[in-house]
């Protein structure tokens, strides 16, 4: 899992194997953050919203973000009772393209398409390198 900001660039990734749902990785993705303030204190962690996709509307995980002052973008699911949603914020889901188009720019590492590593965190490691060389190429 991978957390970007507007701009596309990585800011916290998580990475597990494939049986886990991507919404029981989010918190850990979340706590994996540290963005630098202009001033003095302590990094922040948690961003103002979030836009997600539609597997990651839920009512536990819309509490869980509401209590640390997260808005969560994200389309109602199909089975919701309440069907009607505000278009208002569903209108930033439109640049949900931009965390797309990072996981391309990772993935365009030939290493990181298939796992050929064993241990973990060699995979880890030129995951991380990965992200380094976005950033990098974003200055």
């Amino acid at each position: 899992m991978v957390l970007a900001d507007g701009k596309g660039l990585p800011l916290g990734v998580s990475l597990h194997s494939a049986s886990p749902g991507e919404i029981s990785l989010a918190p850990e993705t979340l706590a994996s953050v540290r963005v630098g303030r202009k001033g003095p204190g302590r990094p922040r962690q948690y961003p103002d919203r979030i836009i997600a996709d539609r597997g990651y509307d839920s009512y536990r995980f819309r509490r869980w973000l509401a209590q640390r002052g997260i808005e969560l973008i994200a389309p109602h699911l199909s089975t919701r009772r309440r069907k009607h949603q505000d278009g208002r914020p569903l209108r930033r889901y439109k640049r949900r393209w931009k965390i797309e188009r990072t996981l391309a720019w990772i993935l365009s590492n030939r290493r990181l398409v298939v796992r050929w590593d064993r241990d973990i965190t060699v995979y880890r490691g030129f995951l991380h390198i990965a992200c380094l060389l976005i950033a990098l190429r974003s200055l």
